[in-house]
């Protein structure tokens, strides 16, 4: 579930989904509303940014799992994803519909006279969400609760002549991940790591237990 609002800067409150306009640049990132160009994970992310967001989360009783920006032609994509601190992505939609606003208001009051200036300008879209079935993995600790899961991830550079891998999280231990790929381990750095994700596996409970 995703909460979204839409600055000029004024903005309406709307709630986003399935049904979103979304596009992909040519890197294979996702975008929404036609915007463009290469986005910005929790780790790359202006502190000032975080500092800025992360005590709202708190607030909450939440945590900042990811912050992604996508800068566009005429306005910036602002993805916040949030979780609780055990991790089970049971957030409530009453407080995504908080956090969105109250973020929405540091934002634009920052933005103001005598505010910290905000890395981006002009129109912006702020879509705050909870993790869905396939996690993302934006942080160390991400890692290490996956640890057993099958994870998909893409490099920054080429690692064994590649940058896309998919297969077990055998174990994460100071900061490298281990990933059993069709039968063969590749030990990958967290600061190498571009993106990264769980892979769901659906079975029989999703679907009522019929096994169909």
């Amino acid at each position: 579930m995703s909460i979204g609002r839409e600055s000029g800067r004024a903005s309406a409150f709307l709630f986003s989904g399935a049904g979103k306009s979304e596009v992909s640049n040519e890197t294979g990132e996702r975008t929404a509303g036609g915007a463009e160009g290469k986005s910005t994970v929790y780790r790359d992310s202006p502190e000032a940014l975080k500092a800025l967001i992360e005590p709202v989360i708190a607030d909450h009783g939440c945590e900042l799992m990811d912050l992604e920006t996508v800068h566009g032609s005429g306005q910036t994509l602002l993805r916040i994803t949030i979780d609780t601190p055990s991790g089970d992505g049971r957030v409530p939609v009453d407080t995504l519909a908080d956090v969105s606003r109250e973020v929405e208001t540091q934002l634009d009051a920052s933005d103001g006279e005598g505010g910290a200036p905000l890395p981006f300008t002009g129109a912006y879209q702020l879509e705050v969400s909870s993790p869905g079935l396939d996690r993302k993995l934006a942080r160390e600790k991400d890692f290490a609760a996956a640890c057993g899961e099958e994870v998909k991830l893409r490099t920054r550079r080429p690692l064994d002549g590649r940058r896309r891998f998919g297969g077990k999280l055998v174990s994460f231990e100071e900061g490298v991940a281990s990933l059993l790929v069709d039968g063969q381990m590749h030990r990958i750095a967290f600061d190498d790591v571009e993106k990264a994700n769980t892979v769901y596996s659906f079975s029989s409970a999703d679907f009522g237990g019929s096994g169909r």
